[in-house]
């Protein structure tokens, strides 16, 4: 049953997606963790592909493409058309906070943002907040335990301007203790409470506005080998 934005048939994708931005990275995702991948999906180059991890799981991987109304699209027909239980986006951000420092992985247990998508349930007066699946979340804390990994959970802010001409906008959301800027979060969060389904959004830190550093090309592919692995092995537990 096809979408207007996937071919994939029914059944083609895992109960467990895993979703980077960049087809490219998910193509190399599929190559470089999963077992037997498959590809599943070709639409508009947004390539899906269903393997299976070291253990066995059966799982999915799919890009999101950039910026909040792409992964709408997207978790929308996985989560209603295609019977996918749980997506984890895997992706980069820009820290806000000193802590949060070049290669930390950074769990976004909220996720606030500046996009308009609430406007359409017609909160008058009211904020909505979207969260993270705790279930995943917590599986998610004991894989980078287990691996001895550094990491910070918290609220991070999903933005829909990627070049910002007001230079110190960001400064306010880090006084209110946003971890780091990212682009899809909060939107893949209401899609799934929408749907009554999971969604986590895991993220390498690849740039931050505090000291305005970036990683190399080296650090930013160990760093999100570190997460890929932490989101393999929370998604095992739902699959």
């Amino acid at each position: 049953m096809p979408t207007p934005h996937n071919n994939a048939q029914k059944g083609d994708f895992a109960k467990v997606v895993l979703m980077p931005g960049d087809p490219l990275r998910a193509k190399w995702i599929s190559e470089t963790f999963l077992e037997k991948a498959e590809l599943v999906n070709t639409v508009r180059g947004i390539n899906g592909y269903t393997g299976y991890t070291k253990n066995g799981k059966r799982i999915s991987v799919m890009a999101s493409g950039m910026g909040q109304p792409s992964i709408a699209i997207y978790s929308h027909e996985l989560f209603k058309h295609y019977d996918v239980d749980a997506i984890i986006r895997i992706g980069t951000a820009g820290s806000y906070v000193p802590e949060a420092k070049l290669g930390t992985l950074v769990m976004a247990s909220v996720a606030s943002t500046e996009n308009s998508m609430p406007n359409m349930f017609h909160l008058t007066g009211s904020t909505i907040s979207m969260g993270a699946d705790f279930d995943l979340l917590l599986s998610a804390h004991e894989a980078a335990k287990k691996k001895g990994l550094h990491y910070l959970a918290g609220n991070v802010l999903s933005a829909d301007a990627f070049y910002n001409y007001d230079k110190d906008a960001w400064k306010t959301w880090a006084k209110l203790g946003i971890l780091a800027v990212e682009m899809e979060a909060y939107t893949l969060y209401m899609n799934a409470a929408l749907t009554r389904k999971r969604a986590l959004c895991l993220l390498t830190i690849s740039d931050s506005f505090v000291d305005e550093g970036q990683l190399t090309p080296e650090e930013r592919q160990n760093g999100l080998r570190d997460m890929i692995e932490v989101a393999i092995d929370a998604a095992e537990r739902f699959c």
